[in-house]
């Protein structure tokens, strides 16, 4: 019984470490870009720069706040050689919707498509707006939903962890 309990004990804690891990590093999923061509985050993400990745979906209207606020300080962003990134979560049913969408917003950022939630999956994402802040492929930030100013605290965010 002793024996059990440590074996159940000791797999219990690698699989509570390994999961823990997965949270702070974005995998090397496969993701959609705007072409519908399947790319990997890792043909993405530079391992020197800083990304700002926001989860997003065409019905989410604090989403839609969000990205429309970092327009305005994207140009800042740009400048610190910090990237935007917006990841749709639209599904098959609202996928439609992304092209149009984003045709009528100044979004100069990258979008790519999450339609199957691979990645959102992969990361634990449950509600949107979900924005992560990255250096490369490490997670050093994350926030569930979005109040007007909050673009701001990202970028000071960023800032302060150089």
């Amino acid at each position: 019984m002793v024996k059990y309990v440590k074996t159940s004990l000791s797999i219990l804690f690698i699989l509570l470490t390994v999961s823990s891990l997965s949270q702070n590093i974005i995998p090397n999923t496969k993701i959609k870009n705007l072409e519908s061509e399947f790319i990997y985050t890792n043909d993405v993400l530079n391992q020197n720069n800083f990304y700002i990745i926001s989860f997003w979906a065409t019905w989410c209207i604090p989403c839609i706040n969000e990205l429309d606020a970092i327009v305005d300080i994207y140009e800042d962003l740009e400048k610190d050689n910090i990237e935007v990134i917006a990841i749709s979560t639209d599904d098959a049913r609202t996928k439609k919707r992304v092209r149009p969408m984003i045709n009528g917003k100044d979004w100069n950022f990258k979008i790519l498509l999450d339609e199957n939630h691979d990645l959102k999956r992969v990361l634990n994402i449950v509600g949107i707006p979900h924005t992560i802040i990255t250096k490369g492929t490490k997670i050093i930030y994350r926030r569930v939903g979005y109040s007007p100013g909050e673009e701001i605290d990202l970028f000071e965010f960023i800032r302060k962890y150089e």
